[in-house]
Formats: structure tokens, sequence, C-alpha cells
């Protein structure tokens, strides 16, 4: 039986090709945490956590992420079965209340070792892959109107996105809506947009907001509002065309049941961190296919690692509506994969290897990591 014999977390830091403007914050730097599992076997899995902006985006950052890793989930599963996912799974779940970004770090890294050791794709244990690539939105926050459009217009011309997502909610609700509009008018129809608040409005903007941006052609607004506001959203998604989209209110499978009920939203951002693991990501999109909301693969800003992760769970799934927005790597000044994800003709494709199907670049992981401490391990007694 390979049994679960040690743990290693690690925080590394990565800087990223330009400041990426939120309403909450201005990332040049995103840092990330990398878990490896070892067997006893001799096999293992890789995982990985991130939080966007830090505590500035929720209530997890990198520092909880491998505080709860290292003090709870791992004493509770080392020497369990590493092929028996979901009993690890659980047993995490168990020992650490909420922390679903934790959870999903280790979850991933499990799956990875399960896949490698049977030599199968994660995918597999999802019922199987129906796409060899998933179309990807670009996120275009520089907060440069003339430098976002200089962008989009290069990136559409390299076919690499034709979806793009404006990061609003730092100015006024009014110069939010000219800022998109100039963008819209200058990309014109060879390009779909839309826009992520990221909470930052109140209802009375989100009314403004949602009906300006309707009328200038945004297909999409995700998460206006704060994510506690669920009877808010509703309202907003009952009275507006525009679709909305809900992002931070879903931290897993109760927060969904409660969305579709209302319904509170058209669409669902799924992010297998922010649903605690590719399990409960996988029951989220399952709540919002059975309520017929729209789809999309949504991300922490992860590196090559959590994104062939989400990968091989959003091929299995037949229609993302919106697509995906993986395009993490991509953002950052250098890749910590031995091989680089593939992005091209407007899609980011599946790696096909065993498990997550990828693998680290060692050499690059210990250059970014934080401090170049030896890392925090938690092994099995003797």
């Amino acid at each position: 039986m390979p049994k679960i014999d040690k743990i290693t977390a690690r925080i590394i830091d990565l800087p990223t090709i330009r400041g990426h403007v939120l309403s909450m914050t201005t990332m040049t730097v995103q840092s990330l945490v990398l878990v490896r599992i070892d067997f006893a076997d001799g096999s293992h899995g890789i995982g990985e956590g991130a939080s966007i902006g830090g505590l500035s985006y929720g209530a997890e950052s990198c520092e909880s992420i491998i505080s709860a890793i290292v003090t709870y989930i791992a004493p509770a599963i080392i020497g369990l079965d590493g092929d028996n996912v979901n009993g690890a799974r659980l047993a995490a779940e168990r020992a650490v209340l909420g922390n679903p970004i934790a959870r999903c770090t280790v979850e991933n890294a499990l799956w990875d070792g399960f896949g490698r050791r049977c030599d199968m794709p994660v995918s597999a244990f999802f019922g199987g892959a129906l796409h060899s690539g998933l179309e990807v939105a670009w996120t275009l926050a520089s907060g440069n109107v003339e430098q976002d459009i200089e962008e989009a217009l290069m990136l559409l011309e390299q076919r690499r996105h034709r979806q793009f997502k404006l990061k609003i909610g730092k100015r006024a609700v009014r110069d939010d809506i000219a800022h998109v509009a100039k963008i819209r008018e200058a990309l014109g129809a060879s390009a779909r947009i839309t826009v992520d608040v990221n909470q930052a409005w109140s209802l009375h903007d989100a009314r403004i907001g949602l009906k300006g941006l309707q009328e200038i052609g945004v297909d999409m607004v995700e998460q206006p509002i704060a994510a506690c506001h669920l009877s808010e959203l509703a309202y907003l998604s009952r009275n507006y065309e525009i679709a909305v989209m809900a992002d931070e209110a879903l931290k897993g499978p109760e927060d969904a049941l409660n969305h579709v009920r209302g319904p509170a939203a058209d669409a669902f951002a799924v992010k297998i961190a922010q649903s605690g693991g590719l399990t409960r990501a996988r029951d989220v999109i399952s709540i919002g296919q059975a309520a017929g909301l729209g789809l999309y693969g949504g991300t922490m800003l992860e590196s090559g690692v959590a994104t062939a992760a989400a990968l091989q769970l959003f091929c299995t799934v037949d229609h993302l509506a919106w697509g995906t927005e993986l395009f993490g790597p991509l953002l950052f000044k250098d890749d910590i994969l031995t091989e680089p994800l593939t992005y091209s003709d407007f899609q980011v494709h599946v790696p096909t290897g065993p498990g997550s199907g990828v693998n680290l670049d060692e050499e690059k992981v210990e250059f970014y990591q934080r401090g170049r401490i030896r890392p925090m391990q938690v092994k099995a007694s003797v």
C-alpha cells in the first residue's frame, strides 16, 4: 500500500510581467505554496495553492495555507493509504474547518500522485477528458487604457486570446464605465469583453455600473458587490440583461446551492482552490449544470502546477459557456515547469502526461523560494 510518508511545503514568490491592478490591491509579485507528497512506495505528487493578493482578497494567505498544511493537515493524513484519495481528503476536511485553498493544495498532490502511480491523467478519475484544449481569457489589468488596448490587439493578432476580462472597481463607477467603453470600442466585434469588480461596488453603484456596461456591449460582470449580499446579487441578476457571475461568494457546494435557490447569479466562476479541491469543485460544477447556469473555469493566479490540475477537471465538463481564465502562468516573468503549458489558437491545452501532467523545474523553484530556507517537512513516525 503506498502510504503517505512525507509532506513538504514551501512558499515561492514569482514576479509578474507588469502590475496587475485589482480593486483592492496592485500585484507585482504572486506568492504560491508548493506541496510535495512522498509515498512509501517511492512515488510522489505535487500540488499548489495561491490567493490573489493575499489577505486583501480573502481569508487565506500563503502563510496561513502553509501553516494549516504543516500543523494540522499533514499529521492527520500521514500514514493513510495514498490510493484512497477520498479517505485522505475527508481526513483533511475534518482536521481543518474552512481553509479551502490549503485543502485543495494537498488534494491536488494526492490526485497527482495517484495518477502517476496508475500512469493515467487525473481527468480519467473524473470521467475522462472531453476536450484537449479550453478557451482561455486574458485579464487586462494594467490600469492604463492605452496599454490595455495595445496588449489586447497584440494578443488577438497572436491568436492567444479573444476574450478579455477587465479588472475594475478602483475608480469611480462612471470613470470605470468610460475606461471599459474605450477598450470595447477599440476591439470591436473581434473580442468578447467581461469585467470583474471584485466586490468593490455598493448596490447603488452596481445599478449604475450594470446599466452602463450593458449599454456599451459588455457581456458579463463578475461579483460586482460583496459576496455576503446574496439577495442583492439576485436583484441584479433579475433586473439586467448583462450576465452576472458569482465568484468570491462560492466557497464550495453549499454556497453554490444557496446561489441556485435564488437564483442569485447567471453564472459560476468555479475555482478549484476556492471550492476546496477538485472533488468539491466538481460538486459546484454539477450544481451549476443542474440549475442551467453558465460555467467559467476560474483562477487564483496560480502557476502551471495548479493550472494543470484545474485543466484536468475542466476538460471533463461538456460545456463551459464562458470558457476559462487559466492564464496564470503567462502573467509571471518565469515558468517553474520543466515543460510549460501550451497556449495557442485561443486555447490553453490540457497536458497529457500522468497525474496532472506536469513536473517542477526544481532549480527555478529553489531560486524563487522565499528566503531560500530549508523546506518545512512532516514525516511519518518510525
